[in-house]
Parts: C-alpha cells; structure tokens; sequence
C-alpha cells in the first residue's frame, strides 16, 4: 500500500467535509434549496475577497475569469499594460491579444516581481493605457508582485487594476476594496480546496462602469448577466451545483479558523519550506519577492527535475510540481496553500530528501525536516 499526498499548486486537498457535501445526491439548479446554498456561498466569498460588492461565481477554471474580465470590460484596439512574469502573466496578453487588445508587456526575469517605477513609466508615457493586468502569485515562478503599490498608481485614473489570484485570495492579504483593486480573480482548485471547476470575479463600481462601454464579444462570460443572475441567488447558466455545495463548506472552515490566522498560517508554512530548502542547499528559484502559495527550488546540478518529480509521484505517492518553460527539468515547485498543515510540509521536505538521495545526490537526512520543524512549532501553544 502506498498512500498518496497531494502536494503541488493546484489541485490541491479536499477537506473531508466538503467531499461528503459534493457526494450528496444531486439537488436541482432551479429550487429553493439549492439557491440557499449559493446565497451562503457567495457571501461567504465576499468574507475571503474582502470587498463588498459582488463576487460571481463561474462554471470554468480559473482561466475562465480572467477571459471573462478582458471581454467584460474591454474594446478591441484599447490599450493595456500587462505584467509578464511568467507563464500567468503571459497568459494575460495572449487573451488580450486574442481580443483585438494593444498590448504594452512588462517583460520581468521569472522568479522577479516587477517593479512598480516601471509600470508607472508606461502609465506616464501612455495616457490611454485602460487597465494593468498582474499576477497577485505568479504560480509557474512562486513569486509575489506588489499588489498594492499598483494599485495606488491607477486609483483616481481611467484604468483599471485587474490582477489574478488565483493562487493568492484565502492564501495572504489581499484587501480588494481597501487597496483599490478594480478586478480580483480566482479558482476553486487553490486556496478554496475544492477540485477545479469553478471561477470567482469581483469588480470594483469602477470596473462595472467600464463594463458599460465594452464592446468586446461576449455570450457565456456575460459578467452583467452573471450579476443580475447573483441577485436572485443563481446563475446565468447551469451552475457546478456539486462543486458550490462544496464551495460552502470549504468557505466555512476558512471563516471558522479565521482569515487573519488562515494567512498566519500559509505564511508559517512558507517560511518553513523556504528554510527547509536553504538547509538542504537548494536554491530558491523567487528569493527576494517569494510567494506564500508555493516554494520553487532548483534541482541540484545533475539531478534531472523531470525525472525527480515522476519519481515523487510514481514511487513515493508525492505529487509536487515540476518547472515549465525554460525551467522544465530544473525545478521543484513545493506548495503550502489551501488544505495544507504542518506535517504536511514534513512529508513533502522528507520526501525531497529520499528522493534526492536516491538520485546520488548527498543528502544529510532530516536536516531539511529540522530546519522546517523550527519554525513549524510556532503553530502549537
């Protein structure tokens, strides 16, 4: 028997609780007793985005909100500035691109967070620039940007934040209407602890002014209908109702610990990743500007990534994530967020360091453990 961990950025764990919900018989889309559990579940959401207004809730993946914010809010031939750290961040301009958008990138070294000067400069030099679009966590490089100095560089502009957290939101401090963020996303699969297939947006009033103007094309992503649909507790099209009935309950357990200690926690966890790895000589891939949500760390010199992962996975029952792109074979991406607790961290740092020794790396066992284990304490009176 081998028993299996799931320990890379999405998907993650699922409580307990909110499997049993989804394995309930299915109730109808059209009733009382289903839009009771939406009108819970979307105040709740509102609890973990920290805003007021509305939070829609999307049959898609998380790739789903972000298409829907560029085609809700946006022209073709508009201008935005987009914020390319990564592979998220290329995501961005690609549906922009896709949509007849004028892209204006900021290029930044993967595992870097850009630099806040340098979209000011753009912002200076392109009085027609309508919205920044940035990752909160860029998950295929663990680095954070700096959300909230962006934010005070369109606040009182005619443009429009939009940032993707989707492995940000429930996992560090995000504060949509005390920043200023016009446009906050995210994804069921992450910080949530549900499966994939549900998507989150919250507009500032600005952001639905803007939305009254757009003119991209739109029919599934109708952000309008969507809203108008929230209001009667259900949604334009047939809602995941499963994945909802277990949005609820994950929700719940994020408001019963607490969104203060839910961050607390993620970040103890992120600490005692970061510390294990250093202990263990491997280098961090975002050192300077890391990530709450999950730890990159480069494999040792010749050790092949790709073969380490297949090796955590297949043989140890260890699911971490690998590098993408030019990083594909040279990475470990460890993640800490959502269903994720201190011994946890202890089995994936263990399982590193089995690991590595079987690849003729020299590894003094528990050393990576006991560096983590010094910070994970903290958690326990």
């Amino acid at each position: 028997m081998r028993k299996k961990y799931l320990l890379a950025p999405g998907p993650t764990p699922v409580p307990e609780v909110a499997l049993l919900a989804m394995a309930q018989p299915a109730i109808h889309h059209r009733t009382s007793q289903f839009s009771g559990i939406f009108r819970e579940a979307a105040d709740l959401l509102k609890y973990v985005f920290q805003t007021r207004e509305d939070v829609l809730i999307l049959a898609a993946s998380g790739t789903g909100a972000m298409e829907g914010s560029i085609v809700n809010l946006f022209s073709p031939g508009d201008e935005v500035i987009v914020v390319n750290g990564g592979k998220f961040g290329e995501r961005w301009g690609k549906i922009s691109e896709a949509y007849g958008l004028k892209v204006n990138w900021i290029n930044v070294e993967w595992g870097k967070a850009v630099d806040p000067s340098a979209v000011k400069k753009v912002l200076d030099e392109k009085p027609n620039v309508k919205g920044v679009l940035v990752q909160a966590s860029e998950t295929s490089t663990t680095a954070a940007h700096p959300v909230k100095e962006l934010a005070a560089l369109t606040k009182g502009k005619d443009c429009l934040l939009i940032v993707d957290g989707i492995t940000g939101v429930g996992v560090f401090d995000i504060p949509m209407d005390d920043w200023g963020i016009d446009v906050l996303v995210s994804g069921s699969q992450k910080a949530f602890m549900l499966p994939p297939g549900l998507a989150f947006a919250a507009l500032s009033e600005k952001a639905w002014k803007f939305q009254e103007t757009a003119k991209c094309p739109k029919f599934y992503f109708d952000f309008k209908k969507e809203r108008k649909n929230l209001k009667d507790n259900t949604t334009a099209y047939t809602p995941a109702t499963s994945l909802i009935t277990g949005l609820r309950e994950s929700l719940k357990l994020i408001k019963e610990e607490g969104l203060q200690n839910v961050f607390a926690r993620h970040d103890r966890l992120a600490r005692a990743t970061r510390a294990a790895s250093t202990a263990l000589g491997l280098k961090l891939l975002a050192p300077d500007s890391p990530s709450n949500a999950a730890t990159g760390v480069f494999v040792p010199e010749g050790v092949d990534g790709g073969k380490l992962v297949k090796y955590l996975r297949d043989e140890m029952g260890i699911t971490l994530a690998g590098g993408q792109d030019h990083l594909k074979g040279k990475l470990l991406r460890i993640a800490h967020l959502g269903y994720v607790d201190t011994f946890d961290i202890i089995t994936s740092i263990s399982s590193i360091e089995m690991a590595l020794s079987k690849f003729g790396h020299k590894v003094e066992f528990g050393k990576g453990v006991g560096a983590a284990q010094k910070i994970l304490l903290e958690g326990y009176k």
